[in-house]
């Protein structure tokens, strides 16, 4: 994996490059990330109300706490003003609107000592997005609503910024995911038996890093990053927000990230739309990256057994 850069102010284009290379970036709360955390909070506050939102899996049977979520996520996901606010937050940091695609904002919950870690919930083991069928040019957005610590946000595993792994993306298909598992999440409550990639071998935690950032900052990272959720062992939940972004450029050409382990096939590109006027990307760039166009693996040898310390389930 590449540099961690803090508060750098580079050009898109340079910032791109350097989130192929496997770098991070992390950034302090400034006022468009603040106004996107600030308007999904008051969306969390009433939902829950009259409980504190972090504190109210101490009060709800799960399958009310799952019903909450059900209603709030997508509330949030279709708002108008989620995408306002995103585009605006993009445009303040550098990003051109004419070739900036974004997809809709996820509300992200993660509850304690494994109150609610399935379906409308999920907790998400180690991962590259590149495996559900995103493009090797992706990057994601990650905000923190709640206040981070080293027990509850995100961890990423930099020895796999050039190491694949045995996996299972080979029997993922984003066509079939949207058909059959997306929109039935929250019946999932203590069992998740949907379809999700994930390591097929001992996954190595050793070099594990967690980047912390204060409410309304933001952590931006290739979709091929290898990450996950970290195990909210504290006694408060963490809400955070998420969302992705391509450049159209990048998808015209191929380019982004190497390609080091994902089989998966189909494409999420047609869930992105422009800044600008928010149109979608132009059909022959979804077909095209649907037949695999940008997706080959980076020539290196065969996916061998890597035996590391713990084991390859989530956390």
């Amino acid at each position: 994996m590449g540099a961690i850069y803090f508060d750098r102010d580079l050009s898109d284009d340079e910032r791109r490059a350097a989130l192929y290379s496997g770098a991070l970036f992390v950034y302090s709360p400034r006022a468009t990330t603040r106004a996107l955390c600030a308007f999904a909070s008051e969306m969390v506050e009433a939902a829950f109300a009259p409980l504190r939102p972090e504190d109210a899996h101490r009060e709800l049977a799960v399958e009310r706490y799952a019903k909450l979520l059900s209603e709030l996520k997508p509330a949030f996901i279709h708002h108008p003003e989620s995408k306002r606010l995103i585009r605006a937050l993009l445009a303040d940091l550098g990003c051109d609107p004419e070739q900036t695609y974004f997809d809709v904002p996820r509300l992200r919950s993660s509850t304690p000592n494994g109150y609610l870690t399935t379906g409308i919930a999920y907790a998400f083991h180690p991962h590259r997005d590149t495996w559900y069928s995103a493009p090797t040019c992706q990057l994601n957005w990650w905000l923190p609503i709640s206040a981070l610590n080293p027990d509850n946000g995100l961890g990423f595993h930099p020895q796999y910024w050039s190491r694949a792994i045995r996996n299972g993306s080979r029997d993922y298909d984003y066509d079939e995911w949207n058909r059959t598992s997306r929109y039935d999440a929250a019946k999932h409550i203590g069992k998740d038996t949907r379809v999700q990639p994930r390591a097929e071998e001992p996954f190595d935690w050793g070099d594990e890093i967690r980047p912390l950032c204060a409410p309304g900052g933001l952590i931006l990272f290739s979709g091929a990053q290898m990450h996950s959720s970290v195990e909210n062992t504290t006694d408060r939940t963490r809400f955070s927000i998420d969302f992705r972004t391509v450049h159209l450029a990048d998808v015209a050409t191929g380019s982004g990230a190497p390609n080091v382990d994902s089989e998966c096939t189909g494409t999420t590109m047609a869930d992105y739309l422009r800044c600008s006027d928010l149109a979608q990307v132009p059909e022959e760039h979804v077909t095209r990256h649907a037949s695999g166009f940008g997706r080959d693996l980076a020539k290196r040898p065969a996916v061998e057994s890597h035996e590391g310390p713990g084991s390859s389930t989530g956390r």
